[in-house]
């Protein structure tokens, strides 16, 4: 465990934050309180708010720490099918709360995903990252908005696809092993049979930057992928 012991005391705070994607009908069933298991938002929050406070007991040779603050909060999302949720952690003390917030968002979307898991077990947690952290000797961080773009791809669907899939486009950080159209498709697909079904369509069509491409196309990060299916005439 690192000696922290001569580093001073200041104010220290982190903030993460982390989505669960789901079908369409069990965020609308979670958002509307109509989940047999009760409040799925109250459950969660309560979970980070616990996890933050034993990160200690669950990351190896990370320090104990006296929170004095820990926020957790769920926000619908229903055009992308998914749950935010954002966990800010604070203290004054001699190293940073990172781990705390980061951990809290994890364990909420585990929870969430817990009471959820009869109703939908292709649920994905995704996107875990720290937002922002103020305090120490490293200063101020901020994972800004620009810099969330440059690995960013944004994913459009077309036609039937927006209709099968329920949404439109949808903004997504670009996953290590990643690398083609085929690979983005695929990693779709895993979302679950609704996705499967859309996307295995035969003669699906792809283009990156408003040009038709073929599935071997490389993605590095910062494109526009578009889905749309075969163009049938008459």
């Amino acid at each position: 465990m690192v000696d922290v012991g001569a580093k001073s005391h200041t104010e220290r705070s982190a903030t993460a934050e982390g989505f669960i994607r789901m079908k369409p009908e069990v965020l609308e069933m979670i958002a509307s309180g109509s989940h047999k298991k009760g409040d799925v938002f109250a459950v969660a929050r309560i979970a980070g708010i616990q996890a933050a406070k034993k990160t200690s007991d669950l990351i190896p040779l990370c320090h104990p720490l006296m929170l004095t603050s820990i926020k957790v909060e769920l926000e619908a999302e229903p055009e992308q099918s998914r749950v935010r949720i954002q966990a800010t952690c604070k203290l004054a003390g001699q190293t940073g709360v990172e781990m705390e917030a980061l951990t809290a968002c994890s364990v909420a979307a585990l929870t969430l995903y817990d009471m959820c898991k009869a109703v939908d077990k292709g649920m994905v947690i995704e996107q875990v990252r720290l937002l922002e952290k103020l305090g120490g000797k490293s200063g101020h961080y901020r994972h800004d908005a620009q810099s969330r773009r440059l690995n960013m791809l944004n994913i459009l669907y077309f036609a039937r696809l927006r209709e099968d899939l329920g949404q439109d486009q949808e903004d997504l950080e670009l996953p290590a092993g990643v690398n083609t159209t085929a690979q983005l498709r695929d990693l779709l697909m895993a979302r679950g049979e609704q996705w499967q079904q859309a996307l295995s369509t035969e003669g699906l069509l792809v283009a990156v930057n408003q040009g038709v491409s073929d599935w071997n196309t490389a993605l590095s990060g910062n494109e526009e992928v578009a889905f749309f299916p075969p163009v049938t005439g008459g």
